[in-house]
């Protein structure tokens, strides 16, 4: 979706806390080229609005992650960018760990923020989201090259999976199951995992991935 300079952008917020959305939506009145024309507290009401047409037509959608119950975030965020003319999806959470922002960043959103952000950096990412351009929080986009800069000793997408079900507890079967593998694929993901982290165990896994923020900690 191309936009001209200086345009209204017509702006979607989804994120379940209704304090949250009040507060970027007190953020966002202030800046005179932006206009909220819908709010959701779900991610499948977001997937929805989205797709409005007319006066309510979305430019750029702030995506929280986290929903409760349902889908997540990424999976509205893939669902959203996965139609033809579709707004921008501008991240917006407390995560900033790899496995959630690669699985943002592969559903297609334009950027990843972080929710203790200024609100003039908002305001930046939502402008620049809206051009067609990438807007990544400083932290984020460190991460990113910090993977870039040694690929071999970066998780995959996949091992990251892997790993956050260990930390819930599955079993190498379960995990299979879950993800549509073989037990023998899962148990060599683990054994890539555990060389590149340096441990020997599923626990020390965990722990490992969890202190270098390459997963979410226990709630």
């Amino acid at each position: 979706m191309t936009r001209e300079p200086g345009a209204t952008v017509r702006l979607l917020l989804a994120d379940d806390h209704p304090v949250v959305r009040a507060g970027l939506r007190a953020v966002l009145d202030a800046e005179p080229d932006f206009e909220i024309v819908a709010e959701a507290a779900t991610a499948e009401a977001a997937v929805e609005r989205a797709a409005a047409v007319g006066p309510h037509r979305v430019d750029v959608v702030l995506m929280d992650l986290q929903f409760g119950a349902g889908m997540h975030g990424a999976e509205a965020t893939a669902a959203i960018t996965a139609r033809q003319g579709a707004p921008r999806v501008l991240v917006l959470t407390t995560y900033d760990t790899d496995a959630d922002i690669l699985a943002a960043v592969e559903a297609g959103a334009a950027g990843y923020l972080l929710k203790d952000a200024p609100p003039e950096e908002l305001a930046a990412a939502v402008r620049t989201a809206a051009s067609g351009r990438s807007a990544l929080a400083p932290a984020v986009a460190h991460r990113l090259m910090d993977r870039m800069r040694a690929p071999a000793e970066a998780l995959s997408r996949r091992e990251l999976e892997v790993l956050r079900l260990v930390k819930d507890g599955l079993s190498n079967q379960r995990i299979s199951k879950e993800l549509f593998l073989s037990q023998a694929t899962v148990k060599s993901h683990l054994v890539h995992i555990y060389a590149k982290l340096g441990v020997d165990s599923r626990t020390a896994a965990v722990a490992a991935a969890t202190a270098r923020g390459l997963i979410r900690g226990r709630p």
